[in-house]
């Protein structure tokens, strides 16, 4: 009979792609990547983020009061003053009843979402009090999570985090789970970053005229500029009165990333698209002599005067940036901008010393297991127990091979997932053993008795392990981080103990009794 067969090469195949895939995990060898360790086993961070989903509706409520404004001035209906309130209501008094009816036409027609009772007149106006429905409200409040979800996400994945654990939690939390930072305080700037960027005019007139002294004028804010004293360290707040209008803003933004000026100082450059650039190339065409801040979260970065039309659609943003501060501010401003700000309500750190310790208990418990099974497998089973314990060793192997080759992450409980399906391992070939025995005692020869006691025994164990894959699917499919590593080790656990039980092991007995004749077998 012939030694190498196709099952036979196809097995090794098999065996042999495992290692391979694991052996980056033990040294830097070409061609697979490392198995992944679980926040629990490398250390990292743990947080619970919650979304001011309250800011979302209110901006909202401000661009609607913008684009109202906007509205009645082209149509030229006079107001006394249009404005969001605490309650997210938007107040708007008319002049008479002639601009009331014309106000509610525009209502009625360009702002249908919005509700309108009855109006209210007063000694100062006609008083309109409109509101969001709640359905309205409670729909820009989920949107504001899931967005605020996918940005973290896109920040995470730019910051190069492997394998993070990024989900929802409730309507309005984010559960992040980071292996392996190094750097929690720089990883919980990047990720609180609301990275809201805009292009505002100052106010030059106001700022001469002492708008700075006293409250600002209507229409402007005061905005600081944080400004660093090479020398001393010392940071200075430099007060700029800023037009409120929002010229242009990072929604446009294609492209953001890190440049170094001729002094190398760091800065970050950005590019719009199409639209940004007409938009940008108009802004500065109008306002040459002006100075443009580039606002980024309410704080002024910087305010160049502008010299001259700028085409093409590219800027820079300048502030004293060491280079990681300006790699950071890149990948936020790629990544795009919170909806609404986030914030941290829940922080746990897992150092690497005490994920080492879990590695190592981990592990020893399950080489402890694994040699009380191979011990107990030869002493019952004698030559036919060494066979039992070569598949054990394989099975290892596979799961390992499983875990590198899909870049599946090995949690605490994934370890637990590896001894549970040692045990269930040997538990099928305990099955397949006796069935053997009992073949034997008929009469049968060894290689009949093997092949009887695999036929018999491979239901039983077919139908133990399939309905034990269908839990850890559901486990993977429903569960959270801990459950979900239980569960993709347990899922290749099985997969690669039906492998080595019923395929392996029995390619091993015929290999080694196709010749034999004599009813004797080591069992």
């Amino acid at each position: 009979m012939k030694l190498f067969t196709f099952k036979r090469l196809l097995n090794l195949g098999i065996i042999v792609a495992a290692i391979v895939c694991l052996l980056p995990t033990f040294t830097d060898t070409w061609p697979h990547k490392k198995i992944n360790l679980g926040l629990d086993l490398q250390g990292g961070m743990h947080l619970v983020l919650e979304v001011q989903s309250e800011k979302a509706v209110e901006t909202e409520l401000e661009r609607t009061v913008h684009e109202l404004k906007k509205e009645l001035r082209n149509d030229g209906i006079k107001h006394l003053g249009i404005s969001r309130q605490k309650d997210n209501t938007i107040l708007a008094i008319l002049q008479d009843e002639e601009n009331k009816k014309k106000f509610e036409k525009i209502i009625s027609t360009e702002f249908t979402n919005l509700l309108i009772p009855s109006p209210s007149t007063t000694s100062d106006g006609v008083r309109f009090t409109l509101s969001l429905p709640d359905a309205d409200m409670d729909m820009i409040k989920k949107m504001a999570t899931e967005q605020a979800l996918e940005t973290i996400r896109n920040r995470i994945d730019e910051f190069g985090v492997s394998e993070p654990d990024i989900r929802l939690q409730g309507d309005n939390r984010i559960l992040l789970q980071l292996p392996g930072i190094t750097d929690p305080d720089r990883a919980k700037d990047l990720i609180g970053k609301t990275a809201q960027l805009t292009f505002q005019l100052v106010d030059e007139e106001a700022n001469t005229a002492g708008g700075l002294n006293g409250a600002p004028p209507v229409g402007t804010e005061i905005l600081f500029q944080n400004k660093q004293d090479p020398s001393t360290g010392n940071v200075t707040k430099i007060p700029f009165l800023i037009k409120k209008q929002i010229l242009l803003d990072g929604s446009l933004l294609i492209d953001a990333r890190i440049e170094f000026d001729q002094y190398q100082q760091a800065q970050v450059g950005i590019e719009f698209n199409r639209k940004g650039a007409r938009i940008f190339d108009r802004i500065t065409g109008e306002n040459i002599n002006k100075r443009l801040a580039i606002v980024l979260d309410k704080t002024v970065y910087s305010a160049p005067v502008i010299q001259d039309r700028i085409a093409g659609g590219k800027a820079v943003i300048t502030g004293h940036f060491t280079a990681e501060e300006a790699k950071d501010l890149a990948i936020a401003l790629r990544a795009g901008s919170l909806p609404a700000p986030v914030k941290i309500i829940e922080e746990r750190t897992v150092g690497p010393t005490l994920g080492a310790d879990s590695v190592r208990m981990g592990l020893m418990s399950m080489v402890v297991g694994g040699v009380l099974i191979i011990l107990f497998m030869v002493v019952y089973y004698k030559g036919s127990g060494l066979i039992a314990d070569l598949a054990l060793i394989v099975n290892i192997i596979l799961i390992g091979g499983g875990l590198a080759a899909f870049q599946a992450t090995l949690t605490l409980p994934g370890i637990a997932g590896i001894i549970l399906t040692i045990g269930m391992a040997v538990d099928a070939n305990v099955i397949i053993y006796e069935r053997i025995r009992e073949e034997l005692r008929y009469g049968k020869t060894a290689l009949a008795a093997v092949h009887a006691g695999f036929d018999r025994a491979t239901l039983t164990i077919l139908d133990a392990n399939v309905t034990t894959l269908i839990a850890a699917i559901v486990l993977f499919q429903f569960g959270t981080g801990p459950i979900k590593g239980f569960a993709v080790t347990l899922g290749l656990g099985i997969v690669a103990s039906l492998f080595t039980a019923l395929v392996l092991s029995k390619s091993i007995f015929h290999l080694i009794l196709q010749n034999k004749k004599s009813s004797t077998l080591s069992i």
